[in-house]
């Protein structure tokens, strides 16, 4: 008996936990993490202007896809005047440049002003619902516009601003191109660093749970209109960091950079790189610089077209956008080592339970437990 029961409390090498696959090695990670570093150092080195300016501009959009992503994405509120608060964090700038205030001061400024906007308009759109929310941030690119323009003698009016502020320091050794992609590394990677955190800790479990189902999140002790605020501030916030951004590397704004169309185009990159993900805001960036460019090499009458094709057959294929791509691979494969695990031959000695009597047992002992 005491080796029957032995035998049976052996676990099974097939029941174990599965072994963690390469990818999600601890040392793999940390291989990986430095890879990309040395990757992100030596590129703007080596790469030609062109392709510098070109990222540097993926860095501004991917920064303000990240913000939407928070309040969307992640908390599941609509927005539709993310680009807003990138061109206030533009104008910001413009404006603290021409006047020659510190650039940490300006950046500050930047990231503050429209953060306090945004917590404006959530105060009282957070306690709406649905389509009532899309109306009010609608709003704010409609009338941003002509407010733009007639702030002329601080905006610059119709005409713009212009401030150039992305020259490399003397004696970097470094061109202006590549000055400024590093700039836009340092400052969005931090971003990005930071935002993963918020919505991998506790404040993005709340987000998840608002997203999920406000009156679960009600009966958690969670209050949806506290969370739905913050994560418009957040969003608001990261906005105004990707203006600083924009005015950084175009070096120019004008009441177009705030347009609805614009504003559009935003959401569209978000939803193709895929909503709720750090890796589909990157994507997202990419998506709003290099797409057009490309439309527009194959022919520029046609660009919305082939835009809003390229925006159905991605959604048409990939639901969840490009970054659900990256998802479905490790999914597959987790479930083919899955798989193989289970179909291995155990080694473990079958059950004795409901067998025959053991050998040297008494019978008469048996038919007492019987």
């Amino acid at each position: 008996m005491a080796s029957a029961s032995a035998v049976q409390a052996t676990p099974s090498p097939s029941a174990a936990s599965p072994a963690p696959s390469f990818t999600e090695r601890p040392w793999v990670r940390r291989a990986g993490a430095l890879l990309l570093l040395v990757v992100l150092v030596v590129a703007p080195l080596v790469l030609p202007q062109f392709a510098n300016e070109t990222l540097a501009r993926v860095g501004v959009f991917a920064v303000a896809v990240l913000g939407l992503n928070v309040v969307m994405g992640y908390t599941g509120q609509v927005s539709l005047g993310q680009i807003f608060f990138l061109g206030l964090g533009a104008y910001v700038t413009a404006y603290g440049v021409q006047h020659d205030w510190n650039v940490v001061v300006v950046f500050l400024l930047a990231c503050v002003v429209p953060a306090v906007a945004g917590l404006v308009v959530a105060l009282a759109a957070a306690r709406l619902g649905g389509l009532a929310i899309a109306m009010v941030t609608i709003a704010l690119p409609i009338v941003g516009v002509p407010l733009a323009k007639r702030l002329g003698d601080v905006t610059g009016g119709s005409q713009g601003i212009s401030a150039r502020m992305g020259g490399a320091p003397e004696g970097s050794g470094l061109y202006n191109d590549q000055w400024t992609l590093y700039v836009v590394l340092v400052i969005g990677g931090i971003v990005f660093l930071l935002t993963r955190s918020l919505v991998r800790g506790k404040f993005g479990r709340a987000f998840a749970i608002v997203k999920g189902n406000e009156h679960v999140a009600s009966s958690m002790g969670i209050s949806p209109y506290r969370y739905k605020v913050l994560a418009f501030t957040i969003a608001s916030l990261i906005g105004g960091v990707s203006g600083f951004l924009y005015m950084y590397v175009i070096q120019y704004t004008s009441p177009e950079t705030m347009s609805f169309g614009h504003s559009i185009q935003l959401l569209a990159a978000m939803v193709i790189g895929g909503a709720g993900s750090i890796v589909g805001s990157i994507l997202g960036g990419a998506y709003y610089v290099l797409v057009p460019q490309l439309t527009n090499e194959i022919d520029a009458s046609l660009t919305a077209l082939l835009q809003g094709a390229i925006l159905l057959a991605v959604l048409f294929v990939l639901p969840g956008g490009l970054a659900s791509l990256l998802r479905a691979v490790t999914r597959g494969r987790r479930r083919s080592g899955a798989g193989n695990g289970a179909a291995a031959p155990s080694t473990t000695p079958p059950s004795t339970a409901g067998s025959a009597p053991a050998a040297g047992e008494p019978e008469t002992e048996r038919h007492g437990h019987a």
